[in-house]
């Protein structure tokens, strides 16, 4: 999800014939193709690279090594390469276009079908390991001096998400189940490609000794090659320095920063003051320092630590967040590693220590845990309906991709629904969770600074940890694992980091005929897709669930520890809640922004959508409405993006309409799916709130914006003390684009108001937040009514019957009779 910096090249064949059908789309072989004229030259090469079965998981021909480019030769060292010695890459000729977005190659064929050839990486796929480190490699080699190279840290590498006609291209003909209708050119002759292009690879580079923050593309290709096994190559496509910005954190500062703290003499003297000798039971949490003055511009990389104090240096499952540790103000340049700022400010004496402050397992804790919870098992004898490929992902009729980025965590790519006869109609492109913002109402110091921007300042992605089967899931699992950078280079992998499995969810549907007694009813299922991730304190699932009955939900669920500060005797505070002696939690609230980038009934890069919002309206009394009972909903077009700046409203039972212009269902209707909001609230924070500098974007549920490859998170791609007021979505609406047809983006913001409980202590029960994308006039009738009946056998054979001891549930109409 990253800006383009050219348009990929795409080799093609050019034919006046239909596509071929999909019972003929399992031929890997182009030596059919005859060329003709001008275009031999790229049907030569293209022949000679893909006939020989040396294809490329990005596409392109077989390359010499170019200038800019690293070799990697499947695990050889290829830091000693130097850059300077390499040749220059084959190029492409070109002939022609098929829209702004694709250049072509291709050769003429003349009465032949297009052969449909398998790629080994779809263009949506995460980066696997090798692309990951091949592209460090290809960085790490650009850099211009020793110095330069040696302070490079790497914040982020990801995927360059391709344009939106290449992911058609690929689903046309690359990749099963093979959809040429995807991909269709304007006129009366078809292009058909034989390779997709290379993919990239988009880095964020953080240089520690200049403290300059770069972005980088760089090109990968892969080559089979039989002798060696293979080899892989990059090529910078382009670098950019980004002035007056800082990227995310990293694991690696936090931990440099909690040892640097702990270390600095006048950090150890205060500790004593409040009777702490021993410096391992101290926990440091750097907290990024947001922007409130011209002291946290970006100039300088900056953190103020938040202080925390175990009991016993012997027990490392003891909650340590429950003696927060209040008066120290420390300021941590995050560059130099060095505390600029410290002072003892006042002395609160540590609350004493809780008894109720640990939640591991009773035996830890010296307590019982409950002993009247009998087993429940979840058995699928024959195996879970849904089927992977890859990242690909087939159930009950919906289809999508499975992705994973440092910062937003999961990703959906391409959702459709298989509807019989009408084929795979698309729902939407993209779907993810692009930010999340915590911002406190206390006033006081140290909480007011507490606004984290959890996925920008951070990163949803990179937080995430492996999930246990048994515990974050049951069921039948199929799990994914997750690649990333660290900050020095390496490439790490968080095994079982999502989790899928299907799930029973009660009654779908259920009638009962009052005449006869006879009942249809149907149980349903869902697909849930999840990561869990931990921020600090505070624990953040993400789920996707898809249903039988076309409906899309999305749900967060929060859990973890509450951000505690300490109290003085006798001492309470109105912006939050005492639980404990000594010990109060504020208010705050959690804010998440979900990226919705529709296609309701539209080809990947089809502008054809609209969004309409709903309100229902009292008829006013009159002859229209003689027993003053009638009400009807009130259709409005949001014409611009400057209108379509909304928020929820439960009284008139507002939701949004993504609809289809040109598409209808048998009643005449425009197809759409709606977006129905849960629970929400707006920041509860003056105007002129210190954190809206930045979160501008909070300020309403609901944006619509014309779909634009730059433009992804909502507060900008570096929230990290930005000192730039109303960044991201505020900024972009202001060019009033229009919405009537186009290629649209939803940004729907949702939260939670948290006044914790006593209940939420020592670790908080889930709450759970989130929203629903219902069909809304895309299908002829219920999609959920070709469920087959539920078969009440066990799995042992037996069919269920009523528990011992219970009366048999008899029709009351029936027993009326």
């Amino acid at each position: 999800m990253a800006s383009r910096s050219e348009s990929p090249k795409i080799c093609c064949l050019h034919s006046t014939t239909a596509p071929v059908q999909q019972q003929q789309q399992a031929g890997f072989d182009v030596s059919d193709g005859t060329s003709t004229g001008s275009a031999s030259a790229c049907s030569e090469s293209t022949t000679s690279a893909l006939g020989t079965g040396s294809a490329m998981a990005g596409g392109g021909l077989q390359p010499q090594p170019a200038s800019g480019e690293v070799l990697d030769m499947m695990g050889e060292d290829i830091s000693h390469i130097d850059p300077n010695e390499h040749h220059r890459n084959l190029k492409l000729p070109t002939y022609g276009s098929l829209d702004p977005a694709a250049t072509i190659a291709g050769s003429a064929l003349k009465g032949s079908q297009p052969i449909l050839r398998s790629q080994s990486a779809h263009p949506l796929d995460p980066l696997s390991p090798t692309e990951i480190a091949v592209a460090i490699a290809t960085v790490r080699a650009a850099g211009e001096t020793p110095e330069v190279r040696d302070g490079m840290r790497f914040v982020e590498v990801v995927l360059n998400e391709p344009d939106k006609h290449v992911v058609a291209m690929a689903d046309a003909y690359f990749f099963p189940p093979y959809q040429p209708m995807l991909f269709k050119t304007k006129g009366k002759s078809s292009f058909y490609p034989l390779q997709l292009p290379h993919r990239h690879a988009r880095l964020v580079v953080y240089n520690k000794r200049t403290n300059v923050t770069s972005v980088w593309v760089v090109e990968l290709s892969e080559v089979h090659a039989t002798a060696r096994g293979g080899h892989h190559r990059g090529k910078v496509i382009s670098s950019v320095i980004v002035p007056d910005v800082q990227p995310p954190m990293d694991a690696v500062e936090y931990a440099e920063c909690e040892a640097t703290v702990k270390e600095h003499a006048g950090f150890v003297e205060a500790m004593k003051r409040r009777g702490i000798d021993d410096m391992d039971l101290v926990m440091v949490d750097p907290w990024c320092v947001g922007y409130y003055s011209e002291e946290d511009s970006p100039s300088r990389r900056l953190a103020r630590p938040l202080v925390f104090c175990r009991t016993e240096s012997d027990c490392p499952l003891e909650n340590g967040y429950a003696r927060p540790v209040e008066g120290i103000h420390v300021l941590v340049d995050m560059q130099k590693m060095e505390v600029i700022e410290f002072e003892d400010k006042f002395l609160v004496p540590l609350p004493p220590p809780d008894p109720l402050r640990n939640y591991t397992a009773a035996a830890s804790r010296g307590a019982l845990d409950r002993s009247d919870i009998k087993p429940l098992h979840i058995s699928q004898p024959e195996g879970p309906s849904f089927r992977v490929n890859g990242y690909a992902v087939e159930w009950q009729k919906w289809n999508f991709r499975i992705g994973f980025t440092p910062r937003e965590g999961l990703v959906i790519h391409t959702v459709a629904y298989e509807d019989g006869s009408r084929g795979r109609r698309s729902v939407a492109h993209r779907l993810s969770f692009v930010e999340m913002v915590v911002p406190y109402g206390d006033p006081k110091d140290p909480h007011y600074r507490k606004n984290a921007f959890d996925a920008g300042e951070d990163g949803l992605g990179k937080n995430c940890h492996s999930l246990r089967r048994g515990c974050d899931c049951l069921g039948l699992i199929k799990y994914f694992d997750a690649h990333f950078t660290n900050f020095h280079g390496g490439v790490e992998t968080i095994e079982n980091c999502v989790c899928m499995h299907e799930e029973d969810h009660g009654v779908l549907w259920k009638h009962q005929d009052w005449r006869t007694g006879s009942t249809e009813r149907r149980r349903s299922r869902r697909l849930t897709v999840s990561f869990f991730c931990t921020v600090a304190n505070y624990e953040y699932g993400f789920y996707w669930h898809f249903y039988q009955d076309g409906k899309i939900e999305a749900e967060v669920k929060l859990t973890g520890i509450l951000s505690l500060g300490a109290l003085k005797a006798g001492e309470n505070r109105r912006h939050g809640t005492v639980i404990a002696p000594g010990l109060y939690a504020p208010v705050h609230q959690h804010f998440f922004v979900a990226r919705l980038d529709m296609a309701v009934d539209c080809k990947p890069g089809e502008g054809l959508n609209q969004v309409v919002e709903v309100n229902v309206k009292v008829e006013k009394p009159g002859p229209d409405n003689p027993h003053n009972n009638a009400f009807f909903a009130e259709e409005t077009l949001l014409r611009s993006e400057e209108q379509a700046q909304r928020d929820c409203n439960a009284l008139s039972a507002r939701h949004w309409i993504v609809r289809n212009t040109r598409t209808f269902n048998r009643t005449g209707q425009l197809t759409g799916y709606k977006l129905v909001p849960g629970s929400n609230c707006l920041p509860l924070a003056g105007p002129d709130a210190k954190f809206l500098r930045r979160a501008a974007f909070l300020k309403h549920n609901l944006w619509v914006t014309q779909f634009h490859p730059d433009e992804c998170f909502p507060g900008g791609e570096f929230p990290n003390q930005n000192p730039r007021v109303g960044e991201g979505l505020p900024t972009w609406v202001k060019q009033d684009r229009k919405l009537e047809e186009t290629d649209i983006v939803l940004w729907y913001v949702f939260g939670v108001t948290h006044i914790p409980r006593l209940e939420d202590w020592p670790v908080m029960p889930v709450e759970h937040i989130g929203f629903n994308l219902m069909p809304h006039g895309f299908f002829n009738c219920s999609p959920a009514i070709d469920i087959p009946p539920y078969d009440a056998t066990d799995e042992n054979g037996q069919k269920d019957t009523a528990m011992k001891g219970q009366p048999e549930m008899i029709p009351a109409l029936l027993s009326k009779l």
